[in-house]
C-alpha cells in the first residue's frame, strides 16, 4: 500500500518561510519523480513543483513560485521537501504531494499566509 504523508504546514506571516515534507512508503521511492501541488479554496488544483529521479535530478516550477520555492528529495529518507520562502497571502492553500504520473496522493497540509 502506497502512503504519502505531508507535514510542515501552518500559519505564517507574509514574507515568511515554511518547509513542507512528504514522507513516502510502499514504493521504491528513489525510482519515482515527485510533485507538489496546491489547491486554493474555490480553485482547481495546480502543480507547484516537480523533481525527477536518476543520476541527474531536475526540478521544475510553476511560474508563480519561481525563485521563491525549492523542491528537493532525500532518497535515504524516502522524503520530498518543498522549501517555501517569501510567502505571499496568495500562497494560502492546501498543499499535496503526489507520485509523478500516478493516482497516489497525500492527504494535504494547510498553508495559511496572513498578517
Amino acid at each position: 500500500q502506497v502512503l504519502l504523508v505531508e507535514s510542515g504546514g501552518g500559519k505564517v506571516q507574509p514574507g515568511g518561510s515554511l518547509r513542507l515534507a512528504c514522507s513516502a512508503s510502499g514504493i521504491a521511492f528513489s525510482t519515482f519523480g515527485m510533485r507538489w501541488w496546491r489547491q486554493i479554496e474555490g480553485k482547481e488544483r495546480e502543480m507547484v513543483a516537480s523533481i525527477t529521479t536518476g543520476d541527474e535530478v531536475l526540478q521544475y516550477y510553476a511560474d508563480f513560485v519561481k525563485n521563491r520555492f525549492v523542491i528537493s528529495r532525500d532518497n535515504e529518507k524516502n522524503t520530498v521537501y518543498l522549501q517555501m520562502n517569501n510567502l505571499e497571502p496568495e500562497d494560502t492553500a492546501v498543499y499535496y504531494c503526489n507520485v509523478w504520473g500516478s493516482q497516489w496522493w497525500g492527504q494535504g497540509t494547510q498553508v495559511t499566509v496572513s498578517p
